[in-house]
């Protein structure tokens, strides 16, 4: 693993260096729970993920942790997900990451409840948030007014400065494209709602 990380440094390296921001997709951080089998025990995921985080941080070491975005998910099979890992149980592995921000699921309703868990996390200093404010696992295209909810209900809990609102994966071949523009259409009108309540523009 640490081989790996020791070629894909290389790879990182040169992202940024073009002057992009690197986006890490990392749906193995919590998905590879539900893929295992024999299920390991919490403790025996937690080390691995432990070792797995290691390895990412030694590929993105000399990176400036404001040139990276780290995203994580329960995969986008559309499956009932009744397995899926809590994020209370990986979330303080996660923020271990050597990223500024972290992308993830909370419009999925398999894991809209989680946004909870930041009221017992804290965001390290310097860090913010991407959670999903629209999601891929549903035709349905969101109401402006409840992407705004879903914005202000983290904003409350880690701050307005702090949350930039955000798919819960790519929609890309996950829905029609047709529905695609309309939740990035809805996800746009939701934040300028946001927006007005929480910056008063």
């Amino acid at each position: 693993m640490f081989a790996m990380a020791d070629a894909l440094r290389d790879e990182y390296r040169a992202v940024v260096d073009a002057g992009f921001i690197l986006q890490i997709d990392d749906p193995g951080v919590a998905d590879a729970w539900d893929m295992i089998k024999p299920e390991p025990s919490t403790a025996d995921y937690r080390r691995n993920l432990k070792i797995r985080v290691d390895a990412l941080n030694h590929a993105l070491a000399g990176i400036s942790e404001d040139r990276v975005r780290h995203h994580f998910c329960w995969g986008s099979w559309h499956g009932a997900h009744t397995h899926d890992l809590p994020l209370k149980e990986i979330i303080d592995l996660v923020l271990e990451v050597r990223a500024q921000a972290y992308s993830f699921e909370a419009g999925n309703v398999r894991h809209q409840h989680e946004w909870t868990v930041w009221k017992d996390v804290k965001l390290p200093s310097g860090k913010f948030i991407v959670p999903g404010v629209v999601s891929h696992a549903t035709n349905i295209v969101e109401h402006p007014e409840l992407v705004a909810h879903r914005i202000k209900t983290f904003t409350d809990i880690v701050g307005r400065e702090n949350v930039v609102a955000g798919t819960d994966c790519g929609l890309g071949g996950r829905v029609h494209d047709d529905l695609v523009w309309a939740k990035l259409t809805a996800l746009t009108e939701g934040a300028r709602l946001a927006s007005k309540t929480l910056w008063g523009r």
